[in-house]
């Protein structure tokens, strides 16, 4: 009889292990949750519990808080406690390893995390961390018309708290197959940009844009440049950022083929130019939410020349990702090119829609 007793109790203290170790909320009305702290904006507290998800309380409905885990309490005037966190007459109290137990009144909570999310989170690394996706579109025509069209994207973002880098390549190969072969379309983009937290409104920013445009005969355009950001917007659910800044544009377009000049003996020339020029950079970028399943994403730049006044480059695109899954969604892409000086026999805009699927780097 005494070793059921002693097996009942060890069942009994395993069932209850999970509780033990857990975050533990009591609230005003005497219900006790049980879960893992995952933040807590000084008006919320979000409780990630086994049973049902995320659970976002009022922190004024709370009496008591409990946790044996590290938290990192950040109050209205700016200072920042790390330590197990419980709770004591409307106070919250962080047992800091350095100033011993310290309490914070509950209306005078900033935020709270998990501080080891948080150490994650300012040093990620390298490999970790990164967020973006694939986009995949292709189309096929066969009959009166034989056309055949791919358009590949890449983005990806990896994300600090006080950095950002960018990285992003894309293709659009559109060709005709009827009668006498022909590239319809042959677009590619790439680039990188680098983030840095100045203060959590401003930011500085480096980065590098390449572009190749056949139909418009630009063998290679390469925009070097950097300067400043503002976060007008920032929160969960809206970025908008505007940038100023410089850039050194190098250039070359090819007007038409290669001809091989009469002389002996023959030497290869091209027609085609070469630009070179600093200009401005101007820009507006958006990301928005729209409900749990869509995220739209508008960027706005113009490029003035700043050696010849009234020439110009504009850039607009417009995008929207639709989740169909954690890891798989359905993308339509806008993007709207302008160059006020295109060579001779090219038009100044193109336009281009493109749509497939999403591969998600990130569930």
């Amino acid at each position: 009889m005494l070793r059921k007793n002693k097996l009942v109790a060890l069942v009994v203290l395993l069932g209850l292990a999970p509780a033990v170790f857990a975050d533990q909320i009591v609230l005003k009305n005497g219900d006790h949750l049980s879960g893992t702290i995952v933040k807590s904006d000084g008006k919320t507290l979000v409780l990630h519990t086994t049973f049902a998800g995320d659970v976002t309380l009022d922190l004024k409905a709370i009496t008591q808080i409990s946790s044996e885990k590290v938290l990192r309490v950040s109050t209205a005037d700016k200072k920042t406690l790390v330590g197990p966190v419980t709770t004591s007459d409307g106070k919250i109290e962080v047992a800091t390893k350095t100033e011993g137990t310290v309490e914070v009144p509950l209306g005078s909570i900033a935020t709270i995390v998990d501080q080891a999310d948080y150490e994650k989170s300012v040093h990620p690394g390298l490999l970790r961390g990164w967020n973006g996706g694939a986009n995949v579109g292709f189309s096929l025509a066969r009959g009166n018309s034989e056309t055949s069209n791919l358009a590949l994207a890449i983005n990806a973002v990896h994300p600090t708290l006080n950095d950002k880098t960018t990285i992003y390549l894309s293709s659009i190969d559109t060709k005709n197959d009827l009668a006498t072969p022909s590239t319809v379309a042959s677009l590619i983009t790439a680039g990188a940009r680098y983030d840095h937290n100045v203060n959590p409104r401003l930011f500085g920013y480096v980065g590098a844009d390449f572009m190749s445009n056949a139909l418009q005969e630009l063998d290679l355009r390469g925009v070097y440049g950097g300067g400043l950001g503002f976060h007008a917007i920032k929160s969960d659910s809206t970025i908008m950022d505007f940038l100023a800044g410089l850039n050194y544009t190098h250039e070359t377009y090819s007007n038409g083929p290669q001809v091989t000049p009469v002389t002996v003996p023959p030497t290869f020339a091209s027609y085609g130019v070469t630009h070179r020029f600093i200009a401005l950079t101007l820009g507006e970028e958006l990301m928005h939410k729209a409900g749990k399943t869509t995220v739209i994403t508008e960027k706005l730049y113009f490029y003035p020349d700043l050696s010849n006044t009234g020439e110009y480059r504009a850039a607009f695109d417009l995008g929207t990702v639709t989740k169909i899954s954690k890891w798989l969604g359905w993308q339509n892409q806008f993007t709207d090119i302008y160059v006020s000086n295109p060579p001779t026999g090219t038009k100044k805009n193109d336009l281009i829609l493109t749509t497939g699927l999403n591969l998600s780097f990130t569930h």
